[in-house]
């Protein structure tokens, strides 16, 4: 077996990877604080002023804000939604890193005539095994 995540967190190359998906991250985290902010204040505003507004006014100011929040929602779900574009970076990225792994894994299990390799940390559950069928160390050596 092989622990995937042991072998993923002491490879450079996922590590680079990590830290090149958490700075667009924070990118888009910062731009949807910044339009929150926004919408915020024009909401602030609004309350204050909503007195002297003319009912037309409220009401464009009112369309306004609604498409503001609108704006911020689609924003989120292209940056951040099923096939948005972190999902798209993380495959982009993510990828020639896990094809160097799987690669050294079928290395190693063809060098150790090993049947099968289960990954230790994935949705197969292995409730035991001798650790002397952890290969992780060995594959994280082809990968050197």
């Amino acid at each position: 077996y092989v622990d995937s995540d042991a072998i993923m967190k002491n490879l450079p190359d996922a590590e680079d990877a990590k830290r090149q998906l958490d700075a667009l991250v924070a990118e888009w985290q910062n731009e949807i604080s910044k339009l929150e902010s926004d919408i915020k204040v024009k909401k602030d505003d609004f309350e204050r002023r909503k007195l002297i507004l003319t009912d037309q006014m409220k009401a464009d100011i009112e369309a306004e804000i609604k498409q503001l929040e609108k704006d911020l929602e689609a924003y989120r779900v292209k940056k951040f939604g099923n096939g948005g574009e972190l999902f798209l970076k993380q495959d982009e990225v993510m990828k020639p890193v896990q094809n160097k792994v799987f690669t050294a894994i079928q290395q190693v299990a063809k060098d150790e005539n090993l049947d099968f390799v289960f990954d230790r940390s994935g949705a197969v559950m292995i409730l035991f095994a001798k650790d002397e069928h952890d290969i992780t160390a060995k594959v994280l050596d082809k990968l050197k």
